[in-house]
């Protein structure tokens, strides 16, 4: 008789070589995970994830593209003249190298910042501030002088920097003239000029239709890059979302359609183990700071592409419920053997049932993928690979 299991879910990041435009992704990751395994003396099983970082795709496909390909672009698509735009994240990487491609494309910037805090939970501003200063930031537009006048300098309580100063000079730096305001409403910026370029991430399509219901000529940043410009890389679903800093000059886009890929390495892994894993390409996490109040997740999704297996959301009974309540006449083995009799028993789709309650009904790829991105971090560990293992797994697997 074999012994019980004395673990659940495990998270492993595997090391892999510095991919480079034009390498056998799909090979290097199934080499690197079945090595990993050979070498640690672990075992593939069934519906193991196997998960790679965005951008390690991106990087493999090439899919880089100049601030001057911005430039072209946002000319193209909005004139060239004074343009809006809208509610961007505060971000030298994700944001600021795009803004001087922006810039670029026009003769004018009227720069809509959020306050006191941008789409995804960076602070300009506390509630505190915004309270002791008597504005309203549901209705109040502030320009960039009684900003100063309320607020003065603010600096980010990570990075330092202070990104309305930082933002003004690098729109005037790529040569454009700049206005910064400071408002809640998307139509605000209707006041200033009708071109205008979206930059919001989530809330994007409210956003876009908001404006073009008054008449405005709208663009998101979704909408850029969608296509090459001068053999640029591209992105047509997302266009710049999800795109990062390259070099000062160059960004590296979201991956473009990668489905193929996927299930490229998923085959693989099949021929060489007789294992059927699952895999997924992701980018951000979507979770919180408790300390900054900052969402992770700036790309417009967690994961891009995935294998079918990992459609849907965890169908999961909450344990402790159980034992507080339906068995809370029972101990030891014999609570055991009732939860396990439970789980064994449980409905196909459990949604609404009490006994669910506190498990996250979440999609299974932005739970595994936020699990992922803790764990590959966005720095020098040099994990782009993933491997999850036991994740849909119960209290009854052995």
């Amino acid at each position: 008789m074999s012994e019980e299991r004395r673990v659940g879910t495990i998270s492993r990041g595997i090391r892999c070589p510095i991919i480079r435009e034009g390498d056998d992704l799909a090979a290097i990751v199934a080499d690197s995970v079945i090595e990993a395994a050979e070498v640690e003396g672990f075992a593939l099983n069934d519906r193991d994830v196997i998960s790679i970082t965005e951008s390690i795709v991106a990087r493999s496909q090439g899919n880089y593209a100049s601030i001057q390909a911005v430039a072209e672009d946002v000319k193209a698509k909005l004139g060239g003249e004074t343009i809006g735009v809208v509610w961007p994240i505060l971000s030298r990487n994700r944001f600021a190298i795009c803004l001087r491609g922006i810039a670029m494309g026009a003769k004018k910037v009227v720069l809509m910042l959020s306050y006191p805090s941008d789409e995804v939970g960076n602070a300009l501003l506390t509630m505190d501030q915004v309270d002791n200063a008597g504005i309203n930031p549901y209705s109040d537009v502030l320009t960039l002088a009684k900003y100063r006048e309320l607020f003065g300098e603010n600096k980010h309580q990570f990075t330092g920097v202070d990104y309305v100063d930082y933002y003004g000079k690098l729109i005037e730096e790529a040569g454009a003239e700049c206005e910064i305001i400071f408002a809640n409403h998307a139509e605000d910026i209707l006041e200033y000029t009708d071109k205008v370029l979206t930059c919001d991430i989530h809330t994007r399509a409210r956003t876009k239709r908001i404006l073009k219901a008054k008449g405005a000529t709208v663009v998101g940043m979704d909408e850029i890059l969608t296509a090459p410009v001068n053999g640029s890389g591209y992105n047509e679903k997302y266009g710049l979302l999800g795109s990062n800093k390259a070099t000062e000059d160059s960004i590296k886009l979201f991956p473009r359609e990668c489905t193929d890929l996927v299930m490229d390495i998923q085959a693989k892994v099949y021929e060489r183990t007789g294992k059927k894993v699952e895999v997924m390409v992701y980018g951000d996490g979507a979770f919180k700071d408790p300390v900054g109040k900052i969402w992770e997740l700036a790309d417009p999704v967690v994961s891009p592409a995935y294998t079918p297996g990992l459609e849907g959301t965890p169908n999961e009974l909450k344990l402790k419920y159980l034992a507080d309540n339906d068995f809370a006449d029972l101990s030891g083995d014999e609570l055991k053997a009732a939860i396990a009799q439970r789980i064994k028993d449980k409905d196909a789709d459990l949604f609404g049932q009490m006994e669910s309650e506190g498990t996250t009904p979440r999609r299974l790829t932005d739970l595994i993928g936020s699990l992922c991105d803790l764990t590959s971090g966005s720095g020098d560990k040099g994990t782009p690979v993933v491997l999850v293992q036991g994740y849909f797994d119960n209290y009854t697997s052995n």
